[in-house]
C-alpha cells in the first residue's frame, strides 16, 4: 500500500530556537520542532504518552527531551521513551530546502 504524504512549511532554520522547542499546528496535530545543538532539526508529537506533558517546553539534552511535567526522556529523532519508562510519540520526517524547514505529514 503507498503512503501518500504532503510537504508542510513551518518556517526559515532561523525562525527555530538552537535547543529549544517551538511548538507547530498542522491541521489538528500539535507537533513540538527541535532545533539539536549540531544544526539538525526533529519533529514528534508535542504530548508526552506518560501524562500529556508539552514536551516543546521541555528540557533538550542532545537527543532528547525531558517532559516538564514528570521529566521522561523522550529521543526526539525517533520518538522513543527511554526506559524504564514505556511507550513512544508519533515523530514526523523534516525537510530543509535552503533555508525553509518542511514537515512531512500523512495525507
Amino acid at each position: 500500500m503507498e503512503k501518500t504524504v504532503r510537504s508542510v512549511f513551518i518556517g526559515e532554520v532561523c525562525d527555530l530556537p538552537q535547543k529549544l522547542g517551538k511548538t507547530v499546528t498542522i491541521g489538528r496535530k500539535e507537533i513540538a520542532v527541535f532545533k539539536l545543538e549540531n544544526g539538525e532539526i526533529r519533529a514528534i508529537e508535542n504530548r508526552c504518552p506518560h501524562k500529556g506533558g508539552v514536551l516543546a517546553e521541555g528540557i533538550l539534552s542532545g537527543e532528547y527531551v525531558f517532559c516538564p511535567m514528570h521529566d521522561w526522556k523522550i529521543n526526539v529523532k525517533d520518538g522513543k521513551v527511554q526506559s524504564p519508562d514505556v511507550g513512544c510519540v508519533q515523530s514526523y520526517p523534516v525537510e530543509v530546502k535552503g533555508d525553509q524547514v518542511y514537515i512531512l505529514i500523512s495525507k
